[in-house]
């Protein structure tokens, strides 16, 4: 038997007046996905469990099958995992964001979490200036992809109130900084980096071209090195991940899992959703299990784009769900997800029980009936319940 995970990035969202009463979901060309639902079984995943932050870090862990009470650090310290960066027992990751912070009048605003979805290349160049510039003995900071970055801080503290930048949009960020133990050293790194990226000429170069400028970091979502057991372990399945993303790639590294770099795999709208499929078809000749993340249903609602979420949601359906039922080996089944909801009027995340449909390929049983969306299926299952539901079966 094989399986395939296929996550859709917040893909759940709420009923749109603009969308008639209905929800990207509901509205989206998708037969793949309302085939699997149709024909297999459906039901709701609580993914972030009550007083964790409502995250991909925490909705991921859920869905690879890990308990967050028991294994949940932190989210930038996954990410350096997926990133390949060691971390000591007394480090402290923070995940760093190239932002574009607005001065209007007494207040200065959140306007990009993304810094205009900056490239890597140009980001790469920024973060190298700012580790030469304010890294030490103690402060390193580390490439990653586009915006998203890791902070290490030897000997550091993790125990302070941090905000997500994309929790934050169009918000005064007077009101959002760290706070606690150690947070002054964050806020100085964070004051310090505007001083030097204001006039960088990377951001001079994107100003030219009407770009918006990465002219601040923002640091968040720290933690300590954390501990998985391998999911052969714990499942008896030994796996792969597809991702653009470093978060997902981390939790595929804490877990053992095969974790290539995809060629036009970006995180964005613009990834390639084929040569993911295609990359977890080949994984799946030497793999028992392959997950495959597409993070554009997100980026699309952060972005308050209704037509991109339909559109990212219609790729997904066409490009990766259909493409993969008519290529996987016919043993194959298939568990469609999505890791939490990204309602587009708030433009983040939103803790609340999402869809999941399970699908045997060439399954002849009666099937649910129903359409994959946030109506789909009852009763309310924890990651590690659906996770040993799929691979287990009911019994």
């Amino acid at each position: 038997m094989k399986y395939i995970v296929i996550i859709g990035d917040g893909m759940a969202d709420f009923p749109l007046e603009e969308l008639d009463g209905k929800t990207p979901l509901m509205t989206a060309r998708k037969p793949h996905m309302d085939l699997m639902a149709s024909k297999g079984f459906c039901g709701k995943v609580l993914t972030i469990p009550p007083g964790f932050p409502t995250g991909s870090d925490v909705a991921c862990m859920s869905i690879f099958g890990y308990d967050p009470a028991k294994h949940y650090t932190g989210r930038a310290p996954i990410e350096a995992a997926g990133i390949g960066i060691p971390m000591s027992e007394g480090e402290i990751a923070f995940r760093c964001n190239l932002v574009n912070l607005e001065i209007r009048g007494p207040r200065v605003l959140m306007v990009d979490y993304s810094a205009g979805h900056i490239t890597t290349d140009e980001a790469n160049v920024l973060i190298s200036d700012l580790n030469d510039t304010f890294g030490s003995e103690e402060i390193h900071f580390f490439q990653g992809i586009s915006y998203r970055h890791i902070m290490m801080w030897e000997d550091g503290v993790s125990d302070m109130d941090t905000t997500p930048p994309h929790d934050i949009l169009d918000r005064d960020i007077a009101d959002y900084m760290p706070s606690g133990t150690g947070s002054e050293r964050l806020i100085k790194l964070m004051s310090d980096s505007q001083i030097l990226l204001s006039g960088h000429p990377v951001n001079k170069a994107r100003i030219e071209k009407g770009l918006k400028p990465a002219n601040s970091i923002w640091l968040w979502g720290q933690g300590r090195k954390p501990a998985f057991p391998e999911f052969k372990e714990k499942y008896g399945c030994d796996g792969a991940v597809v991702t653009a993303v470093d978060l997902v790639r981390g939790i595929g590294n804490l877990i053992g899992f095969e974790t290539p770099r995809i060629e036009g795999a970006t995180g964005y709208f613009d990834t390639d959703y084929n040569a993911k499929a295609c990359a977890a078809l080949e994984l799946l000749e030497r793999h028992d299990i392959v997950y495959i993340h597409v993070e554009a249903p997100d980026e699309a609602s952060h972005a308050g784009s209704v037509q991109e979420k339909i559109r990212a949601i219609e790729r997904i359906d066409e490009d990766i769900v259909g493409f993969l039922l008519e290529r996987a080996p016919k043993d194959t089944s298939f568990l469609l997800a999505t890791d939490h909801a990204t309602p587009i009027v708030m433009r983040t995340h939103y803790a609340c029980p999402v869809p999941f449909a399970i699908y045997q390929a060439g399954s002849a049983q009666a099937g649910a009936g129903c359409r994959y969306d946030e109506n789909a299926g009852d009763g309310e299952l924890s990651g590690e319940e659906l996770v040993h539901l799929f691979l287990k079966g009911k019994g």
